[in-house]
C-alpha cells in the first residue's frame, strides 16, 4: 500500500509511475485519496479541538463547584454533554473516513522501480540473460504429458476423479522426483543462510490483505467461507506475515526465510497446449525464499536472490533466461520483478518457473512492519520474495529435456543422491 505522505509530496511522480503500470486513471484515484485524506484531517483537527475543550471542562467543573459557582458549573456540565455527543459523532466520521482512505489506497498498485521498462505486454519484457544449451534430439521429442503416461509416473485422470482438473497424482518415481526436488531446493536455501519454516496452508483475511493478495486477487484464491480462511497461492503469504505488526531491530537484518508448501490457485481453467499437463495446475508444490531488508540494501539482496535461483537452474542443467518485467506485465504489488524461464525442448518454448520481486515498502505498509535503528527511529522495511523453485514446470522441463531414445529419462546428476535412481524407465 502506498503511503499518503509520499502521494501528497510527490504527486506528479506517483501518477507518472502508475501510468507505467498502465493505470491511466491514476490521477483520478490519487485525487480521490487526497480528497479523503483532507477531509479526514479536518475531522481529526476538529475532534482534537473538542477533546481538548472537553478535558479542560472536566478539570474546571470540580473547581467551580468547590468555589460555590454552581451555575457556571452546571453550564459547563451541559457543554460537556454536548461535547461528548459531538466527539462521538466525529469519532464515527473519522472511523468511516479511515476505512474509505484504506479502500482507496487498496486500489493503487505499487510504484515500479525506475529500471522497469515501458511496455504493455509480456512481449515488451527485457531479456537480461540467457544461459545454457537448448537440447537437440536425433528423434522426435515427446511432450511431458506423453512421457508421464509412457512411464506411469503422474496420473491426471485419477486426480480428476478424486478432486477435479488440475490436481494430478504423482506416483512411483514421479513422486520420488518431486520429493527430491523439494529437498534439494530446501537444502540449497538453508546452505545459503535461509531459516526454514513450515507455515500454515490457510491464512486469515488480515494476512491476505497484508501481502496484497486481497483485494487484488480475490477471485484467484480458494476461500473456506465457513471460517473465512484462504488457501495460500504461495508460501510468501504466511511467511511474510510472520512479521506483521512487528518492529525489527536493524541489527537483525536481513531476515531470510525459506518454506516449502503446496500452493492453490483457482485461475488455471483455460484451454490449449500452453496450459496442458503440468504447465498450469490448481495445486502445485513450491519452495519460496523471503527476505525482510533495510531499504538501503534491498536491491543488492534482490540481485543475490536472483543469483541463488539462477544457480539452482544451472545445477539442474536447464537452459534458462531472466526477464525484467515491463510496466504492463509486472504484478500489482511489485516494484521490480525478474522472471526466470526454462526452455522446454519438446514444447519448443520458454516456461516461467520463478518470479523474484522487490516490493519495497508496499507490503510493509500494510503489514505495519517497521525497522528500528540505534537512535530509535522507525522506518518501513522492504520485503522481497522469490520462487526457488516452483515444481510443475521444472519437472516438465526435466522430463522433456532429458528424454533419451532407449534408456528412459535421465535424472540430473545433482538429484541422483536425493532420488536414488539415475533414470526413469
Amino acid at each position: 500500500m502506498l503511503q499518503v505522505a509520499v502521494i501528497r509530496q510527490e504527486k506528479e511522480r506517483v501518477i507518472k509511475a502508475l501510468n507505467k503500470k498502465r493505470l491511466f486513471h491514476a490521477d483520478q484515484l490519487i485525487d480521490k485519496v487526497l480528497r479523503i485524506d483532507d477531509e479526514r484531517k479536518a475531522v481529526q483537527n476538529n475532534l482534537n479541538a473538542l477533546q481538548t475543550e472537553a478535558n479542560e471542562a472536566a478539570k474546571l467543573i470540580p473547581n467551580l463547584m468547590k468555589n460555590g459557582e454552581k451555575e457556571a458549573a452546571e453550564q459547563l456540565k451541559s457543554r460537556s454533554i454536548e461535547l461528548k455527543s459531538q466527539i462521538k459523532n466525529l469519532d464515527e466520521q473519522l472511523s468511516g473516513l479511515d476505512q474509505q482512505l484504506t479502500q482507496a489506497l487498496y486500489e493503487l498498485p505499487n510504484l515500479p522501480h525506475e529500471s522497469v521498462p515501458e511496455g504493455k505486454t509480456p512481449d515488451d519484457n527485457e531479456v537480461l540473460l540467457s544461459k545454457g544449451s537448448i537440447p537437440k534430439f536425433d528423434f522426435k521429442a515427446a511432450p511431458h504429458w506423453d512421457l508421464i503416461k509412457k512411464y506411469d509416473i503422474i496420473d491426471f485422470e485419477l486426480g480428476n476423479k478424486i478432486t477435479g482438473a488440475g490436481f494430478p497424482i504423482y506416483k512411483g518415481k514421479g513422486a520420488r522426483l518431486v520429493r527430491a526436488l523439494i529437498n534439494f531446493f530446501l537444502d540449497q536455501a538453508t546452505n545459503a543462510g535461509y531459516l526454514e519454516v513450515q507455515a500454515p496452508l490457510l491464512v486469515n483475511e488480515a494476512s491476505a490483505y497484508g501481502t496484497g493478495q486481497l483485494p487484488d486477487k480475490e477471485g484467484q484464491m480458494y476461500h473456506a467461507t465457513a471460517d473465512n480462511y484462504y488457501l495460500i497461492p504461495t508460501a510468501e503469504v504466511p511467511i511474510t506475515n510472520l512479521y506483521r505488526d512487528v518492529i525489527i531491530d536493524e541489527r537483525e537484518l536481513p531476515i531470510k526465510n525459506v518454506g516449502y508448501t503446496p500452493c492453490f490457485r483457482r485461475e488455471a481453467g483455460s484451454w490449449g497446449a500452453h496450459v496442458r499437463g503440468l504447465n498450469r495446475l490448481h495445486q502445485f508444490d513450491k519452495v519460496e525464499i523471503v527476505q525482510i531488508a533495510h531499504p538501503s540494501n534491498s536491491y543488492k539482496l534482490h540481485e543475490e536472490m536472483c543469483a541463488h535461483i539462477a544457480a539452482l537452474l544451472e545445477s539442474l542443467e536447464l537452459p534458462y533466461r531472466i526477464l525484467r518485467l515491463c510496466g504492463g506485465d509486472i504484478s500489482f504489488n511489485a516494484a521490480l520483478c525478474h522472471d526466470f524461464e526454462v526452455f522446454s525442448a519438446a514444447q519448443e518454448r520458454w516456461l516461467e518457473v520463478s518470479s523474484c520481486s522487490n516490493f519495497e515498502t508496499f507490503q510493509a505498509n500494510r503489514l505495519k512492519l517497521r525497522i528500528k535503528d540505534k537512535q530509535n527511529n522507525k522506518v518501513l522495511a522492504h520485503t522481497l520474495n522469490g520462487s526457488a523453485l516452483a515444481l510443475p514446470r521444472i519437472l516438465a522441463a526435466i522430463l522433456e529435456n532429458n528424454q533419451t531414445a532407449n534408456q528412459g529419462i535421465r535424472i540430473p546428476s545433482v538429484l541422483v543422491p536425493y532420488c536414488g535412481f539415475e533414470y526413469i524407465n
